[in-house]
């Protein structure tokens, strides 16, 4: 079985945050009329269970085109394709439960989508765990 969750994070701007140069610099009355939007990244995780072998990807987004690219390398540079990973555990994403490329994917390596139900994401606590350490 192979776990695969994705963790939404706040970009942090070049040359440091409001920690590192105050909150006075991040709210300046010259650039007040300015709004910068930093934006999120997504850290796409996978983890083999049989193995205990993470893989991971920083990426702008989690469409259904970039959940699909990360799931196909994961699955290719995993040993999960050796030793015949036939499930995959996932959150109940909208990419996850209605993407075509995601489902083509999984299709593709043969994987049996499982999801987690509602509201219990200990369910995914391998996932979710390798997340936290990050």
């Amino acid at each position: 079985m192979v776990h695969v969750d994705v963790k939404r994070l706040g970009r942090i701007p070049t040359g440091g945050g409001w920690r590192l140069h105050g909150r006075h610099a991040a709210i300046s009355v010259a650039n007040r009329h300015k709004t910068t939007k930093i934006g999120y990244d997504y850290v796409h995780t996978a983890i083999d269970d049989r193995t205990q072998l993470a893989y991971s990807e920083v990426l702008p987004d989690e469409k259904d085109l970039t959940s699909a690219g990360f799931l196909h390398r994961a699955m290719r540079c995993s040993p999960a394709t050796t030793c015949g990973a036939r499930r995959l555990l996932t959150d109940n994403a909208p990419v996850h439960r209605r993407g075509t490329n995601w489902g083509w994917v999984c299709t593709a390596w043969g994987l049996r989508r499982r999801f987690i139900k509602p509201g219990c994401p200990w369910t995914n606590g391998k996932a979710e765990r390798f997340n936290r350490t990050l």
